[in-house]
């Protein structure tokens, strides 16, 4: 069954094979090229089709495994096919179980990019990834395709802070600033000179980005960045890893712990319609499967046993729900409309034209919604967003809700960043997920990063080290203090 598989086709129910072959004394001593017309007739007269074809199974052999076909997947398989070299070349595998992408973190984002962060790495991620999308065309336009149009809005984010937390965004300006942001600082008086429509009760400073800020199409970037890898070379499958193929040696530690190092040599893909599930041969599996990157990573003992040894601490990334709304608001801010980020958490921008506007907010901890499925609240939005958003903008008072949709974050509960590297024990699994809803704006900078890791064997544009899992095992958070 394997060889007819590999080639494309599957054998034939043994009742048509028994018909051809005693349907016709016209296939006796003859030679075999003279076979072919009779065959035909004969194949016609029984309808046979195949059971199934294999163009949708994955290859027996990938040099690397990529588990996710998001931004964050297909960024990673991009880059490293940019650094493949006529002596270095490597196969590389994206498999994506949902490639409508119906659920996924990517394409029901908010699509916003910004250098307004708290921390060193993700302002210089941001940055390349400003750029990135600037010279989106060089990095994967395709020849012989149209021009990618990313549909870019550069609005701008405008981060307003109470008394309490001006201290903050005037010490993460200047981290800004010094990294090469263009951002800048308002009073309330200034920034109602600037944008009249706001209220700025309770508002004591405000940060602004004048460039290199603001939103674009999520779905245009993903499958830009799809179609630049497979023009490459990447193979892609719809299918599930549902399990890998390992190889584990145990080491003892000076307290008499057990711990095992362990090798991927393969991975199980599951796929749709198929009789039986694949195993796929491969160097290295990169984990960027969002939102259920955890449950991937124990496939290969990651957070399995003992929670005080490195081996059972878990990659503790898990989905988070949040809801996106769109509303109406015909008298409501115009063209230089923002990416407003308010100081009590909710946000709103601009959705083309004709007072349209999306916003949303993220709950406390302990108000997290059920996870078992994507329905949207629409009591939340009037209990609970509305009335900020009417405070600060009172021409919203009057606005009227058109759609809504929910989407999962990839949330680390940890720190809420991203995890890049490898794992201690697992020394060929490379992590790209955590990224907290950041993901989409810092997807080129974290593919090229994981790629630099992979073949250079360090990180050579952006020092990532800090990202990696040792923080997990040595309990040192890194804290990111602008979090939407």
């Amino acid at each position: 069954m394997s060889v007819w598989r590999r080639v494309g086709y599957c054998v034939a129910p043994a009742w048509t094979l028994r018909g051809l072959r005693t349907s016709s004394a016209l296939l006796k001593d003859r030679d075999v090229l003279s076979y072919l017309p009779t065959l035909k007739r004969e194949i016609n007269k029984f309808k046979w089709s195949p059971l199934r074809s294999s163009e949708h199974l994955p290859p027996d052999q990938s040099d690397v495994i990529i588990v996710g076909g998001g931004v964050i997947g297909w960024s990673v398989a991009l880059w490293l096919k940019l650094k493949q070299t006529q002596r270095c070349t490597y196969s590389v595998l994206v498999v994506e179980r949902d490639p409508t992408y119906s659920q996924a973190s990517t394409v029901l984002s908010a699509g916003g990019i910004r250098q307004q962060f708290s921390r060193p790495e993700n302002i210089q991620m941001s940055l390349f990834g400003a750029h990135f999308l600037r010279n989106i065309n060089e990095y994967l336009g395709v020849i012989g395709e149209d021009p990618i149009d990313i549909q870019f809005n550069p609005s701008g984010y405008l981060f307003l802070s109470s008394e309490k937390s001006a201290e903050i965004l005037q010490e993460n300006y200047k981290m800004q600033r010094e990294l090469g942001a263009q951002v800048a600082l308002f009073s309330p008086e200034q920034l109602k000179i600037k944008f009249p429509w706001i209220n700025t009760e309770g508002v004591a400073l405000a940060s602004y980005g004048l460039e290199n800020e603001g939103w674009f199409d999520p779905w245009t970037l993903l499958n830009a960045l799809k179609r630049k890898a497979m023009s490459m070379g990447v193979t892609f499958c719809k299918g599930e890893v549902t399990g890998f193929d390992t190889d584990r040696q145990e080491m003892i530690t000076t307290e008499g712990d057990s711990l095992y190092m362990t090798t991927i040599k393969g991975a199980i893909v599951t796929v749709p319609k198929s009789l039986e599930c694949q195993p796929v041969e491969c160097g290295v599996v990169v984990n960027a499967a969002g939102a259920w990157s955890a449950k991937v990573a124990e496939l290969a003992g990651v957070g399995v046993g003992n929670p005080d040894t490195p081996q059972g601490i878990k990659l503790p990334v898990e989905p988070r729900k949040r809801y996106v709304y769109m509303f109406n608001s015909p008298n409501g801010p115009g063209m230089n409309c923002p990416m407003l980020i308010d100081s009590s958490g909710a946000y709103f921008r601009r959705e083309g034209f004709g007072g349209n506007y999306i916003g949303g907010l993220s709950p406390p901890e302990e108000e997290e919604p059920d996870i078992s499925n994507l329905d949207v609240d629409h009591n939340y939005f009037h209990e609970k967003v509305w009335p900020l958003l009417a405070h600060r903008v009172p021409s919203f008072e009057s606005l009227k809700v058109k759609s809504a949709w929910a989407g999962y974050y990839d949330y680390n509960t940890f720190d809420q960043n991203g995890v890049i590297g490898t794992h201690p024990l697992v020394q060929n699994m490379y992590f790209a997920s955590g990224f907290s809803g950041h993901g989409l704006q810092q997807a080129p900078a974290v593919g090229r990063a994981v790629a630099e890791l992979m073949i250079d064997g360090e990180f050579q544009e952006i020092n990532l080290t800090p990202f990696g899992f040792e923080r997990f095992i040595f309990n040192k958070p890194i804290l990111e203090r602008n979090i939407v």
